[in-house]
């Protein structure tokens, strides 16, 4: 199959929120003292793994990670509850920590990633970005010039559904006018990205490597599915 149109995952398929040990040097723990190498390292590992549950939530804040890409307002709730149980016992110093998490600017692209892009859309194909979110993502494209590779944006806050939900894929498909069986997904997750397959799509699984350590992984995905 040559694809028609191209559906890729954010987090970790063409941006990744890097590790910064610098956001944690004015983080202290319950009892004031700046926080150990060995806690500082769980900390950013995280702040920088979306998806991964590592704490135990309450009811209240079980509800808010369900549907945390559903609603900015829960997002933020549950992971300053994440931050908190991970040793940020001072409101404000969490609170600052999460400004960097929801902030466009400190995300970075995969080395190839304007490379797949541009070869994609200079060649016809229809580009979408899909992905499970709570904040906008648009203005980490727009710094770095990629944002004219794409055709559309389908973030789940903002169409009130998440993958693995048919309807999402759905949703982007239509707003490209792509059909599935001339469609790619591509992402870091075979569960939540990997359900476009149940439409008819391809699918290419990408590992959420840090950018140093991924350099052509998206240029290889879409060879192996004769898209570039």
């Amino acid at each position: 199959m040559t694809p028609q149109a191209v559906l890729f995952d954010f987090s970790g398929t063409l941006f990744r929120l890097e590790h910064d040990g610098a956001w944690l040097d004015d983080v202290t723990d319950h009892d004031g003292d700046p926080l150990d190498m060995e806690a500082r390292a769980e900390l950013m590992r995280r702040m920088t793994a979306p998806v991964t549950l590592t704490v135990d939530l309450d009811a209240e804040h079980w509800h808010a990670w369900e549907h945390r890409d559903l609603d900015p307002a829960l997002h933020r709730k549950v992971y300053l509850e994440v931050l908190r149980q991970s040793g940020v016992s001072r409101t404000e110093q969490a609170k600052a920590l999460y400004g960097r998490l929801v902030d466009p600017s400190q995300w970075t692209p995969y080395p190839d990633a304007e490379t797949v892009l541009a070869r994609l859309s200079g060649s016809g194909v229809a580009v979408g970005v899909l992905s499970n979110i709570a904040f906008d993502i648009r203005p980490a494209f727009a710094a770095h010039g990629l944002d004219r590779y794409v055709d559309d944006f389908v973030l789940s806050y903002e169409v009130g559904a998440i993958k693995p939900d048919p309807a999402v894929f759905r949703t982007a498909l239509d707003r490209l006018g792509a059909v599935p069986e001339k469609t790619l997904m591509v992402g870091d997750s075979a569960e939540a990205d990997g359900g476009a397959r149940t439409l008819g799509c391809a699918f290419a699984l990408v590992e959420p490597l840090p950018t140093a350590r991924r350099r052509d992984g998206l240029l290889s995905a879409l060879r192996e599915h004769g898209a570039l």
